[in-house]
C-alpha cells in the first residue's frame, strides 16, 4: 500500500482539536510536557489561554482535568499511552471513572509502532486497562479520517472517553463519501463467506490487504473495523460469526484484554465460535523501526494473511 496516503493518527488528533476547538469554546487541553509529540501543541498555538501544561505529572493532570469537567468544560488530557493508562491509572479510575466525569483522554504513541523507543514505551496493555474502568468508552481509530471523527464524537458524547492514537504514519482507508462514524458501531468493510477478520487501529488496513490475498487463494474473508472496543458492537460481531463460522481478531495490542478478548467475551456468551487472536502474544515489544516490528509480530498484511490461511 505504498501508493496510499499515510498520516499518523496523533497528527489527526492535533488537527481535530484545533478545528473543533474553534467551534466549541468549552474544549480545553491539558498535556504532560509532551505537546510537540502528542500534537496538542497545534491547539496550544491557536488557543494558548485554553491550553495547560501540567509537566511530567500525569496523575495530577488527570485529577485537574476531572476538576475542569465539574465546571462544565470538555477537557482533553494528553500524554503517551504508557503514561495515560499506566502511570495515571489510579487517577483515571478514581477521579474520572468512578465519578463518571466528562473527561477525554488523548493517548498517543500506543503500541509497538512507537518503534525505536522500545518496550518500556510500547504500551500494549492500555486497552485492557481502560476496558476495566466502569463506564469508560474506548476508541482505537484506524486512520486519519476516523481519528478526526472520533475526536468529534468524543466531544459530543457525555462521559469519559479513552482515545488511542499512534506515532507512525498509517494508510488512509476511510476517505470516502459514504464513511460514517458512530461510537459503539463497527464498520463492515468487506463481505465474505469463509472467515471473519475483526480488526482495530493499524491492523484494519492490514486486514483488508490480507483479505485480498486470501481471495486469490479462494478464501472469502469478511472484514470488520471495530473502532470502538467498548462498548463493542456485539450485534455486528455475532451476525458475522453466524455467517462465516470462524473469527480472527487483529490488533496492535496484547491478545490479553484487548479487542480479541472483547470479541471472545461476546461470542462465548452469544454465539460460540472458533476464534484466533492476532496481536502481541503475551510478550513485550522491542526496539526497532515501526515497519520491522509490525512485520516481525505478524501484524502486517502478509502476517495476517498467513495466520488466517493456516487457521481456516
Amino acid at each position: 500500500m505504498s501508493d496510499v496516503k499515510k498520516v499518523a493518527t496523533r497528527d489527526s488528533y492535533g488537527q481535530a482539536l484545533k478545528e473543533l476547538g474553534a467551534v466549541n469554546p468549552q474544549v480545553i487541553v491539558f498535556d504532560a510536557d509532551l505537546a510537540g509529540a502528542t500534537k496538542t501543541g497545534v491547539f496550544k498555538k491557536e488557543f494558548p489561554d485554553r491550553f495547560f501544561d501540567c509537566g511530567i505529572a500525569e496523575g495530577n493532570m488527570m485529577s485537574i482535568a476531572a476538576g475542569a469537567a465539574t465546571m462544565g468544560k470538555i477537557p482533553f488530557a494528553s500524554t503517551f499511552a504508557m503514561f495515560a493508562a499506566g502511570r495515571a491509572f489510579e487517577q483515571v479510575r478514581n477521579a474520572i471513572g468512578y465519578t463518571h466525569l466528562n473527561v477525554k483522554i488523548g493517548a498517543t504513541h500506543a503500541g509497538i509502532t512507537v518503534g525505536e523507543d522500545g518496550a518500556t514505551h510500547q504500551c500494549n496493555e492500555d486497552v485492557a486497562l481502560m476496558r476495566t474502568v466502569p463506564g469508560m468508552t474506548v476508541v482505537v481509530p484506524a486512520d486519519d479520517v476516523e481519528a478526526k471523527a472520533a475526536v468529534r464524537a468524543a466531544i459530543e458524547f457525555e462521559g469519559p472517553v479513552y482515545l488511542r492514537f499512534g506515532r507512525a504514519a498509517v494508510p488512509v482507508i476511510n476517505d470516502r463519501p459514504d464513511y460514517k462514524f458512530e461510537l459503539g458501531k463497527g464498520v463492515l468493510l468487506r463481505e465474505g463467506r469463509d472467515v471473519t477478520i475483526i480488526a482495530s487501529g493499524i491492523t484494519v488496513a492490514s486486514a483488508l490487504e490480507a483479505a485480498e490475498k486470501l481471495e486469490a487463494d479462494g478464501i472469502s474473508a469478511e472484514v470488520i473495523n471495530i473502532h470502538t472496543i467498548k462498548p463493542l458492537d456485539e450485534e455486528l460481531v455475532v451476525a458475522s460469526a453466524k455467517k462465516t463460522g470462524k473469527v480472527v481478531t487483529a490488533e496492535e495490542h496484547s491478545v490479553i484484554g484487548g479487542l480479541g478478548s472483547a470479541v471472545c467475551d461476546c461470542l462465548c456468551e452469544k454465539c460460540p465460535t472458533p476464534v484466533l487472536k492476532i496481536g502481541m502474544q503475551d510478550v513485550f515489544g522491542e526496539s526497532g523501526s515501526a515497519g520491522a516490528l509490525v512485520e516481525k509480530y505478524g501484524l502486517d498484511g502478509k502476517g495476517i494473511y498467513e495466520s488466517v490461511k493456516k487457521f481456516v
